[in-house]
């Protein structure tokens, strides 16, 4: 039995509730968060960017100081709306519905936040190695089904973690908003050893790392010259 299936019995229904309610008046956003570790690992070249699934279009516009062009890209027309309305009066970013691999590129970086389990794994690394500038970088912040130990551990961490965090985020309880545009959700099906199986076969050399939140990150530079 998984961590977040005990959490689920009469056994962990009280902590998991307590924890919960916690979260709910100190929330923080688990995506978000981690768009300072991206904006950490920036490539040296930086023309064009492109963000993949770009939502509401946050990171597109926290990466438009760094790079000439930034394309964000989304499926769901609904966010490419919000996107394009949280970018108004930045003319480096543009949005579209561009199908990924239909893109052209090169970029120079390429940006995958809670997106790759929505994609076919082993394709989506091949069209990030064709998209990718030589010395161009991929980083992705994702999302993977809990299967050994070590993923467990991760799990348990991350949910004592979760409301602290959100403690330290937003100290003063937090108000309900009006409820925003739901984002495509999808549940994971690939286990963090799955993936990087998967990422080190069509990616070699690419990194993963398992991070609180629920979220793991994978980062790989494109060789300075594509063979």
């Amino acid at each position: 039995m998984g961590i977040r299936d005990l959490a689920a019995t009469r056994w962990g229904i009280p902590a998991a509730r307590a924890l919960g309610d916690l979260n709910a008046r100190h929330p923080w956003n688990h995506n978000d968060h981690f768009h300072s570790w991206i904006l950490a690992h920036l490539p040296e070249r930086r023309h064009a960017a492109l963000d993949v699934g770009c939502g509401r279009g946050g990171l597109v516009a926290e990466l438009a100081p760094s790079f000439d062009t930034v394309l964000g890209i989304d499926r769901d027309d609904a966010m490419r709306r919000a996107a394009a309305d949280r970018c108004t009066g930045i003319p480096a970013v543009r949005i579209a519905g561009t199908p990924f691999e239909a893109l052209e590129g090169p970029f120079d970086l390429v940006t995958m936040v809670a997106v790759l389990h929505h994609l076919e794994l082993a394709p989506a690394l091949q069209e990030v190695r064709r998209l990718l500038a030589p010395g161009g970088r991929l980083l992705v912040v994702g999302l993977a089904v809990p299967r050994t130990p070590r993923d467990r551990a991760w799990d348990v961490a991350s949910m004592v973690t979760n409301p602290l965090i959100g403690l330290v985020k937003h100290p003063w309880p937090h108000p309900a908003d009006a409820p925003a545009a739901p984002i495509p959700v999808a549940d994971p099906s690939l286990s963090f050893s799955s993936i990087r199986a998967v990422a080190r076969r069509e990616l070699p050399g690419a990194r993963m790392r398992h991070r609180l939140g629920f979220r793991y990150t994978l980062a790989w530079e494109a060789p300075a010259t594509q063979c």
